[in-house]
């Protein structure tokens, strides 16, 4: 059994059994809620997701803008598209987060590119499985990629911030 079960006297003083965890799970759970809360209590880590949410926000458009000029204006499937668009989106998105977002950790540029490029190919395969998700469940094309966009963000930030630019 992963938890052992230990007695815990109720407000009214029957015992009232209670899942322990084991040592090796309290210590990964403290040092995970250590190393968070010092993360979270770090203005420059807040500047690094706004400046990366501004870019974000820009790309974001950006990847809108083509993925409609492609779905409407050159008739491409929509999948076809959303993985067009995302490409352009993502290297604006590279350029600006290398200059700007993360100027601090700057690497190789094609150390730091193929990274980036790697994080992005695992983003966009989670962002055209929900696109299709919710195009099959009968949301339009277009508020569909939009909310994809939106939904894969995190994933895409954590990979970047702990990966591509990672301190070494």
């Amino acid at each position: 059994m992963a938890h052992a079960l230990g007695s815990q006297t109720a407000l009214l003083g029957s015992p009232r059994p209670v899942a322990r965890s084991s040592p090796a799970v309290s210590t990964a759970t403290t040092l995970a809620r250590t190393r968070a809360g010092r993360a979270l209590r770090r203005p420059h880590n807040w500047l690094e997701l706004g400046k990366f949410c501004t870019v974000g926000a820009s790309g974001y458009l950006v990847n809108l803008a083509v993925y409609i000029a492609l779905l409407h204006g050159a008739d491409l499937h929509y999948l076809a598209a959303a993985a067009c668009s995302f490409l352009v989106a993502v290297t604006s998105n590279y350029t600006w987060n290398r200059l700007w977002t993360f100027r601090g950790r700057r690497g190789h540029v094609a150390y730091q590119g193929l990274r980036f490029l790697v994080v992005s190919l695992v983003a966009l395969g989670a962002n055209l499985l929900v696109l299709r998700g919710l195009v099959a469940a009968g949301m339009g094309k277009v508020p569909a990629q939009a909310l994809a966009i939106i939904l894969v963000t995190p994933l895409n930030f954590v990979g970047n911030r702990l990966w591509s630019f990672g301190r070494r």
